[in-house]
C-alpha cells in the first residue's frame, strides 16, 4: 500500500469520481475503485463518541470503515492526519441556497389596490399561497455561495424557495460542485410556510391576524378539496398542499411571538412544525418549551450599541440593552430546557462570522458536545437523511472536515471538507506538525528546544541550563528543518543546525560557531508546555462549559418587567372610601377583603385572618375601568378583506406591550382590543386582562362572550382615495356588504344544517372561516361592536339586524347618539362614546359633550371608552367630563368607565362592580378617582397587584441601575475593539383604528 505523508502540498485525493451510470462518459471509463485511509486521526464520529488515534476509510462517496485498528485494503491512499482532527460536516437546513431571487414589491403607499390573483393558470385564490413550488425544480447550484459554506465548514444544506405563506417544498443537497443531479440528495424534503406573504401585491392579508387566517382557511379548503373540491375545478395550490402533508413540516417565523403563533396554527391542525426562530426565546423560555418544536436557531447576534454620548445611549431601550447581553445565552438556555435546536447561518451576511458567533454561544454556557450535536445528527434528523449524513457510520456519505484542533477552539483551522469524497481545501495543511518540547544534543552540549505556536506557524526556543534563553530563529519547510541559535549576549556567535524529522525525533548536521561541522538530535519529550500547545489532543473536551455572569431574565421582556411576576395574595382593605357600584353606592369607611382572587367580603371592621392588610385612610377603592374600545396590545390592527370577520384579534395580542403597564398607573384592568374600521366587517375581538407579565394566552379572558369589529362610515368606504378600487364605495354599498354577507351566512347554515341531518347522502359544505362568524352572529353567539358615526347609518345598521333576526350589541364612537338615542334603547343597543372629541374629520362636525348625558337618559348603556393608548390611562378624567357638562351625577359617571362598559361586554356578573364573589378587580385611588389629582396607588387584577406606586419606584430604580450596568458593560466592548453599532430604537408601535401597515414590512422590536 502507498503510504502519502502530508508536505506542503494540499491533501491528495482522487479529483473527481467515477461517472454516474446515466451519464455519458467523453474519454476512457475509469473502472477502478477509489479508496482512501486517513489514519492516525482523531476522529468525533457523533457529538458523543471520540476515538484517538483512529482511522477512516472511504470508498468512491462512501464511508466504509471507522475507529481503531482497521485493515487498510492494499492500493489504499494513505492520508497521515496525526494530530489532526476529522468531524462529520456541518448542516444548514434554512437556506435559500441555488434559488431565484425573491424580489419583494416596493411598499407602495399609493397605487391601486389588488383584489384578484395575478398569477395566471390553475393556481390558488391567493398569491401568497405558493404550495405548488417545488425547490428542486428550481435550484440551480451557486459556486461562490456553496464555497463561502463550505469553508465555515458546512457540507450540506436545505434549500427552499422564501416566497409566500406556503412556500412549497424544499431540496436537500450538498455543496459539492458536480452537476445538479450529483448534489440533490432528496428532491422534497420538507413542506414550507411562514408569516410573510413574499411577493404577492394582493392587499390581503396585510396583516398577522390575516395572514394566520388565510393560512387556516387554506389547510381547511385542502381536506374540502381532496373529498370534494377537486370534482369542481383543479387547484394547484391545494394539490401542493395534500402531497406534501407527509413530509416535514417547517414554519419560518420572524420573533417569539410568531413562533408561538405558528406553533398555535400547528396544534390546530395536529401538525408539528420544525419552526425557524430569532433568537429571542430565552424571554419566554417556559412558553416556548410547551410548544415541544424542534428549532432551527440563527446565531447573527447583535452588536454592542455605541452609548459613548450620553444622549445617544437614551436612543436604546432597555430590552435592546439586555438582549444584546442575553442573546449568546439563547442556545444554552434552550438546550437546559431540553428543546432540540439546528444551527442555521441564516442572518449573518458573512458566513466567516458564523463559527465566531457559535464560540460566543459557547462562551456564555452551550457545551460544545451540544453544539456539534445541532450542527450535525440533529438537523440531518429533522431533514429525515440521518441515514445518509450526520454522524462518520459505515455506509453513509464521506462527509467530514479535517481540522487543526477542536473545532470549536478559537485557533483552529478547517484544511479540507471533505463532501461527498471530494476534498475541498480550506486552508494549506501543514506537512507535519513538530511542535513540542525537546532535549537538544549539539556536539557535547545539551540544551532545551521549546517549539511553540501554531502547527502552520511554529516558534522556536532554545534554553540553556535551567532558564537563559538564547535568541533563537528556526523554520520548517518541506519536511526541512533550519534553526539557528546564539551561544552569547552578543549575538556573535551562532551555532546553525539543518535537519529533517525521523518519528517523532528531529536529526541531522549543523554548523558550530568555529566553522566545524556536527551532528546533532532534538529528543521529543512531549507537548509543549508554551501558549500554543502541542500536537496532540483538542485544546478542550467537548461537553465542556464555561460560565459566564449574566443580567436576569424579566418578565414581559421590556422596562418595567421583572425577573418574578406578581403573585395573587389575599388582602384586606380597611376603612376607605368604596365605590360599589350597586345599591350601597358609595360608602365611607368600608373594608373589603380579597381571597383566592374574588371578592370575599365588604363591610366594616372586618377581620383580616391571615390577609396582608393594606390601610385605605383617606383613599377611594373602586372597581378596575374597563376600556370597552382599545387597540393595544397587538401586533396589527386592520386586516382589508371586505369581509374579514375570520380574522382574530386573539392571534396578534402583544403581551408586551408598555401600554398595558401605563394603563395599570391609571387604574385600567381590562379592555376589548378590537379590529380596526378599514372594511365593513373587521375581525374578531379579544377580550383581555391586564396581567402584566402573562403569555398572550394568560392575558385572555376565559369564558367571556366572543365579539366582531363593524365599521361604519368614511373609513369603510374609502371614497376619498383615488387608488381605492375596493367595494363598497358609498354609504349604500356598505349596507350592501351586510346584507349580502349574511343573506350567504344563513344559505351556508342551511347547507350545513343538510349535510349534518343526512350526511350519507349530502355533499359535505366548504367550511368558510368568514361565514362561519357571521352565521355565529345571527345566532346570537358573537356580537358587534360598530364604529360609527352618523346617524343615517347607525339606523341603518339597526334595520339590517332587526332584518336577520338579532341586535346590535355596542355601538362605539357614537357621536351622533344622541340624535338617535330613542332608538337605540329600542332595539336595545349600548353605546360607547367619547367624552368630548369632535371635529377631527367630516363626520364629527355635530359632535357635543352632553351626547353620553342625553344617551343615558333615554336609558342607554353609555361607556366611555379610549380608542387611544394616551388617554386610556385617563378614562377616570374622560367620565369626569360628563358631570361637568351634562351634571350626570358622579357614581353614574364614573360607571361609564366601570361597571357599563362592563354590561357592554357581557362581564357584569364577574366585574365592574364591588360585590361578594366578583373578580378582586379593584383600584385604591390617592384621591377622589374623578379628579384631575388622583393617582393609582393600587391597581389589583384577580387579586394579583399588578401596579402600585410602591413598586413602581422600586421598579424604576432597577431599571436605572440595569441600564448604567449595560452601559458600561457596552463602553467597554467599543474600548476592548468589539464591534458596534449605531444607538437607535424605534417605539412600539400604537395602532390607530384606521391604519393598515403591511405586517411583513414592520419591525418587530420595539421601544419600552
Amino acid at each position: 500500500m502507498k503510504r502519502i505523508v502530508l508536505g506542503a502540498v494540499c491533501l491528495f485525493l482522487y479529483a473527481s469520481l467515477q461517472a454516474q451510470e446515466t451519464f455519458p462518459v467523453n474519454g476512457v471509463r475509469d473502472a477502478r475503485t477509489h479508496v482512501t485511509a486517513f489514519t492516525h486521526a482523531t476522529i468525533h464520529t457523533n457529538h458523543q463518541t471520540t476515538l484517538e488515534d483512529a482511522t477512516l476509510l472511504i470508498q468512491e462517496d462512501r464511508i466504509i470503515g471507522v475507529g481503531n485498528g482497521i485493515e487498510i485494503p492494499k492500493n489504499a491512499k494513505v492520508i497521515d492526519l496525526e494530530g489532526k482532527h476529522i468531524y462529520p460536516s456541518f448542516i444548514d437546513l434554512h437556506t435559500s441556497y441555488g434559488m431565484p431571487e425573491v424580489k419583494r414589491p416596493a411598499f407602495r403607499r399609493g397605487g391601486s389596490e389588488v383584489i384578484q390573483p395575478q398569477t395566471k393558470g390553475p393556481y390558488n385564490q391567493n398569491d401568497a399561497i405558493k404550495a405548488h413550488i417545488n425547490a428542486v425544480e428550481v435550484f440551480k447550484k451557486d459556486e461562490k455561495w456553496a464555497s463561502s459554506m463550505r469553508g465555515q465548514g458546512f457540507g450540506a444544506v436545505l434549500t427552499h424557495h422564501p416566497d409566500g405563506l406556503a412556500r412549497g417544498t424544499s431540496a436537500f443537497v450538498t455543496l459539492h460542485d458536480g452537476t445538479e443531479n450529483k448534489v440533490v440528495l432528496k428532491g422534497k424534503a420538507g413542506a414550507h410556510y411562514s408569516f410573510a406573504k413574499g411577493t404577492s401585491t394582493m392587499n390581503y392579508p396585510s396583516s398577522i391576524m390575516g395572514y394566520m387566517a388565510l393560512l387556516r382557511q387554506t389547510m381547511l379548503d385542502a381536506t374540502w378539496y381532496q373529498q370534494v373540491g377537486k370534482n369542481k375545478f383543479h387547484d394547484e395550490g391545494l394539490e401542493a398542499m395534500l402531497a406534501n402533508k407527509g413530509l416535514p413540516q417547517f414554519f419560518t417565523t420572524r420573533g417569539k411571538l410568531n413562533f408561538m403563533r405558528a406553533d398555535k396554527l400547528g396544534d390546530e391542525f395536529g401538525v408539528q412544525y420544525v419552526i425557524k426562530g430569532t433568537g429571542d426565546e430565552y424571554q419566554n423560555l417556559d412558553w416556548i418549551k410547551k410548544s415541544k418544536a424542534p428549532i432551527i436557531l440563527p446565531l447573527n447576534f447583535p452588536k454592542a450599541y455605541d452609548v459613548t454620548d450620553p444622549y445617544d445611549a437614551l436612543n436604546v431601550s432597555l430590552a435592546q440593552m439586555k438582549h444584546w447581553e442575553l442573546a449568546p445565552s439563547n442556545p444554552a438556555r434552550l438546550i437546559d430546557a431540553g428543546m432540540t435546536l439546528a444551527f442555521t447561518t441564516d442572518g449573518i451576511r458573512n458566513k466567516k462570522g458564523f463559527m465566531a458567533a457559535l464560540q460566543k454561544a459557547i462562551k456564555a454556557g452551550l457545551s460544545e458536545e451540544m453544539a456539534l450535536k445541532s450542527l450535525t445528527s440533529t438537523p440531518a434528523e429533522l431533514a429525515g437523511v440521518n441515514d445518509m449524513l450526520g454522524t462518520l457510520d459505515k455506509g453513509k456519505l464521506a462527509n467530514f472536515i479535517i481540522t487543526s484542533d477542536n473545532v470549536f477552539s478559537k485557533g483552529n483551522k478547517i484544511y479540507h471538507n471533505v463532501i461527498q469524497g471530494k476534498s475541498f481545501p480550506i486552508n494549506a495543511l501543514p506537512e507535519e506538525d513538530i511542535r513540542g518540547e525537546y532535549i537538544l544534543e549539539v556536539s557535547n552540549w545539551i540544551h532545551k528546544l521549546s517549539i511553540s505556536g501554531t502547527a502552520e506557524k511554529p516558534s522556536y526556543q532554545v534554553i540553556s541550563g535551567d532558564s537563559t534563553k538564547l535568541k533563537t530563529s528556526g523554520s520548517f519547510k518541506d519536511g526541512w528543518l533550519t534553526l539557528s541559535y546564539s551561544t552569547d549576549k552578543s549575538n556573535t556567535q551562532t551555532i546553525r543546525l539543518s535537519g529533517t524529522r525521523s518519528g517523532t525525533n528531529l536529526s541531522g548536521e549543523g554548523q558550530m560557531e568555529d566553522g566545524d561541522w556536527v551532528s546533532w538530535v532534538a529528543k521529543y519529550r512531549g507537548p509543549s508546555e508554551a501558549k500554543g500547545g502541542g500536537k496532540k489532543g483538542p485544546k478542550g473536551k467537548m461537553g465542556e462549559k464555561k460560565e459566564i455572569k449574566l443580567g436576569d431574565v424579566i418578565f414581559p421582556f421590556v422596562a418595567y418587567g421583572s425577573q418574578e411576576l406578581p403573585q395573587q395574595e389575599d388582602v384586606l382593605f380597611q376603612n376607605a372610601t368604596v365605590w360599589t357600584n350597586e345599591a350601597d353606592g358609595k360608602v365611607e369607611g368600608m373594608d373589603v377583603l380579597v381571597k383566592d382572587g374574588k371578592i370575599a367580603k365588604v363591610g366594616k371592621r372586618l377581620k383580616a385572618g391571615k390577609a396582608k392588610v393594606i390601610d385605605g385612610s383617606g383613599m377611594h377603592l373602586t372597581p378596575g375601568v374597563i376600556d370597552e374600545h382599545s387597540h393595544i396590545a397587538l401586533s396589527g390592527v386592520n386586516d382589508v378583506a371586505i369581509i374579514s370577520s375570520m380574522v382574530k384579534m386573539k392571534d396578534a395580542v402583544d403581551h408586551e406591550s408598555i401600554n398595558m403597564y401605563r394603563q395599570l398607573s391609571g387604574g385600567v384592568v381590562a379592555a376589548q382590543l378590537l379590529h380596526g374600521s378599514a372594511n365593513p366587517i373587521g375581525g374578531q375581538s379579544a377580550l383581555v386582562k391586564f396581567r402584566w407579565g402573562q403569555t398572550p394566552d394568560g392575558l385572555l379572558i376565559k369564558d367571556a362572550d366572543e365579539y366582531i369589529k363593524f365599521a361604519l362610515g368614511e373609513n369603510v368606504k374609502r371614497s376619498r382615495s383615488s387608488n381605492s378600487i375596493r367595494f363598497p364605495q358609498s354609504r349604500m354599498g356598505v349596507e350592501m356588504v351586510y346584507v349580502d354577507g349574511f343573506t350567504r351566512a344563513l344559505e351556508y347554515g342551511e347547507k350545513w344544517k343538510a349535510y349534518k341531518a343526512n350526511p350519507a347522502s349530502t355533499e359535505v359544505p366548504r367550511q368558510d372561516l368568514a361565514l362561519d362568524a357571521l352565521l355565529e352572529i345571527i345566532n346570537k353567539e358573537r356580537f358587534i361592536t360598530c364604529h360609527s358615526y352618523v346617524q343615517s347609518e347607525i339606523t341603518m345598521l339597526m334595520r339590517v339586524a332587526e332584518r336577520f333576526g338579532f341586535r346590535v350589541n355596542t355601538f362605539t364612537h357614537i357621536l351622533e347618539g344622541y340624535k338617535v338615542a330613542d332608538k337605540m334603547a329600542k332595539h336595545g343597543v349600548g353605546g360607547s362614546s367619547f367624552a368630548d372629541w369632535w371635529g377631527y374629520k367630516f363626520e364629527v362636525y355635530e359632535a357635543i359633550p352632553y351626547n353620553a348625558t342625553l344617551m343615558a337618559a333615554q336609558g342607554v348603556t353609555v361607556a366611555i371608552n379610549s380608542d387611544n393608548a394616551e388617554m386610556a390611562r385617563r378614562l377616570n378624567q374622560e367620565a369626569a367630563k360628563s358631570v361637568k357638562y351634562g351634571g350626570m351625577s358622579e357614581e353614574d359617571a364614573f360607571k361609564m368607565v366601570t361597571l357599563n362598559p362592563a354590561k357592554l361586554l357581557h362581564l357584569d356578573h364577574r366585574m365592574g362592580s364591588i360585590k361578594v364573589g366578583k373578580d378582586a378587580d379593584l383600584v385604591l385611588w390617592t384621591d377622589h378617582p374623578l379628579s384631575i389629582y388622583a393617582k393609582s396607588a393600587i391597581t389589583m387584577v384577580d387579586g394579583t397587584i399588578y401596579y402600585s406606586l410602591e413598586r413602581d419606584e422600586k421598579l424604576r430604580e432597577e431599571i436605572q441601575a440595569e441600564r448604567m450596568r449595560l452601559i458600561e458593560k457596552m463602553k467597554s466592548e467599543k474600548k476592548a475593539g468589539g464591534p458596534t453599532q449605531r444607538a437607535w430604537g424605534r417605539p412600539r408601535h400604537s395602532w390607530h383604528c384606521d391604519e393598515i401597515i403591511d405586517y411583513q414590512l414592520e419591525a418587530t422590536h420595539g421601544h419600552d
